[in-house]
């Protein structure tokens, strides 16, 4: 989230870097400056007053002491209290209205990353395939930073590249078609227990992708400094705010009902209303809402007929025989029936991050670096008809994640050796791929700069991404609130967060079965991997728990 004074300070720039992104600033920044200037009178009235009546309550003290008649000056105190009541209840109001514009404005793009010459309008979405909250792509204006030959264990030029890329003597199959073959990849039986965009691992299938996750933590933790975490995968709202899921990208998550329900209502501004559900409306706000639209009602619970989640306003009505209906009644004045809420984590970046969420960190720390492998879920919402073929875009996946925590001034090295340290498991299991930069309308909604790593997978003749490594400068810090006090220093500021992918391992599971695929229809194990696997190849027909079996 940004700081509310900087975009008051710095509106035009705020806007343009909005449209750099694809963005309409009308659309995510709406009335900003009327309710921020609405909400500062509010304050300064709500001041005024106060200090009005301090002086009169001194005067009605010297009053009643004299023995003169004081009920004048205790009479205009009263309505000077109504007013002070009343300006400070608008600054609230208007304070939850500035606070629902601030969650909905994505991180700035640093200065180093490309502007993109074609964003249009189109918004962002919440999580690109293996990283975090991510826009539609517009690859072609992504710029690449470097790529690997494997062949060479060198970085090439993109001409050289294409002047002589990896050649092999046979077809090259897609991991699917192979992994089906082989015994050791069975979509069909994961369609039957689960549905559509989930795996089944057989035999060594199911050794290999255990064997990169230990190599990769191993590696990780042994060679770059990194502390391993294990972290709960179902986390709570605030943890999910906190990394900037929610509210905005619910429909990308999966959310776990508990069962434990009551007839108590709870404020949760991480929930976005669904039609038919029970509410409960703030009295205040309600009465007002009535009164403007001549309504009488003797309940304060209503269902919710529509949903409009631009002005984040939804039409309500009773469950009673008259059915009164109530309009346009904010999200902020309601109410949910009381229920502990829970969310698969789409990536191990929710529950780490939010490790020191409220927490102070000594600067004398810093950088904090962490991994953990976790499975990761995603809903994909709006991927119908996108990679329905293999393992490359799942509702469940395996991956290691890389999250640091670091000091503002360092977090920009800090991202280059994150980014390396990717890019280092790749090198060691033999993998050709490449690294771009991401453009404005391209990186996730916290990102302030991204890396996108891309491996390539001669089954389909392309690069894909495997990895994103990203710095959140501050935007992450400040929805968890994480801070740091410098050395020497009392006052405490906001840290930088950074996290990346180290790697995501079904898709180097995609990219070791593509790439190492043998004319007999077997699959090498790259060296470093074969102490994990105990083999240095795994056969055309696994034996043992085939697909068949």
């Amino acid at each position: 989230m940004l700081d509310l004074n900087f975009v008051r300070d710095n509106l035009a720039l705020v806007e343009e870097k909005l449209r750099q992104r694809g963005m309409n600033p009308a659309e995510v920044l709406k009335d900003f400056r009327t309710i921020d200037a609405q909400r500062r009178q509010a304050i300064t009235a709500a001041e005024t007053l106060q200090a009005q009546r301090n002086r009169a309550s001194e005067e009605i003290a010297k009053l009643k002491k004299s023995g003169q008649d004081a009920s004048k000056q205790i009479l205009e105190t009263k309505v000077q209290r109504e007013w002070i009541v009343k300006n400070e209840k608008m600054a609230a109001e208007q304070e939850a209205r500035l606070r629902e514009i601030l969650t909905s404005i994505p991180n700035l793009p640093h200065a180093s990353v490309p502007v993109s010459a074609t964003a249009t309008p189109s918004g962002v979405s919440a999580v690109s395939a293996v990283g975090t909250a991510k826009a539609v792509s517009t690859s072609e204006e992504n710029v690449e930073v470097r790529r690997w030959d494997a062949r060479k264990s060198e970085f090439v030029s993109k001409e050289d590249w294409e002047r002589n890329p990896p050649q092999f003597d046979f077809k090259p199959k897609p991991h699917w078609e192979l992994g089906e073959e082989m015994g050791i990849l069975d979509l069909e039986r994961a369609a039957k227990l689960s549905g559509a965009r989930f795996a089944v691992y057989w035999a060594l299938g199911a050794r290999l992708e255990r064997a990169l996750a230990n190599f990769m933590l191993d590696l990780h933790t042994r060679e770059h400094g990194y502390t391993e975490v294990l972290p709960p995968y179902l986390v709570n709202s605030e943890s999910m705010y906190g990394t900037g899921q929610l509210p905005k990208f619910e429909q990308d998550l999966f959310k776990v009902g508990t069962g434990v329900v009551s007839d108590q209502f709870d404020e949760d501004p991480y929930h976005t209303p669904v039609f038919g559900e029970l509410v409960q409306v703030e009295k205040g706000a309600l009465d007002e809402i009535l009164e403007e639209q001549g309504e009488r009602v003797v309940t304060y619970i209503f269902s919710v007929d529509k949903v409009d989640v631009g002005a984040r306003t939804v039409d309500l009505s009773t469950a009673d025989i008259a059915k009164t209906e109530v309009c346009n009644v904010p999200w902020r004045s309601l109410r949910y029936v009381r229920e502990r809420k829970l969310w698969l984590i789409p990536t191990a970046e929710v529950p780490v991050t939010n490790l020191y969420r409220d927490e102070v960190l000594d600067g004398a720390r810093l950088p904090v670096c962490l991994t953990a492998y976790t499975p990761c879920f995603r809903s994909e919402a709006g991927s119908y008809g996108k990679d329905v073929r293999g393992i490359i875009r799942q509702h469940q996946f395996q991956k290691v994640e890389l999250v640091k925590f670091s000091r503002p001034e360092t977090s920009y090295d800090e991202l280059e050796k994150l980014t390396h340290d990717a890019e280092t498991v790749l090198q060691k299991l033999g993998l050709h791929y490449r690294v771009v930069t991401l453009c404005t309308a391209d990186i996730g909604f916290s990102a302030a700069k991204t890396y996108d790593l891309e491996v390539w997978l001669p089954g389909q003749n392309l690069f894909r991404e495997i990895s994103s490594c990203s710095n959140f400068e501050t935007f992450q810090a400040r929805r968890a609130n994480i801070r740091y006090r410098p050395e020497g220093k009392s006052k405490t500021e906001f840290l930088h967060t950074l996290n990346g992918s180290g790697l995501a391992v079904g898709r180097t599971w995609v990219a070791i079965v593509e790439n190492y695929q043998q004319a007999d229809g077997s699959v090498r194990i790259p060296e470093a991997l074969q102490p994990y696997m105990g083999t240095d190849c795994i056969p055309a027909q696994v034996p043992g728990k085939t697909r068949s079996a």
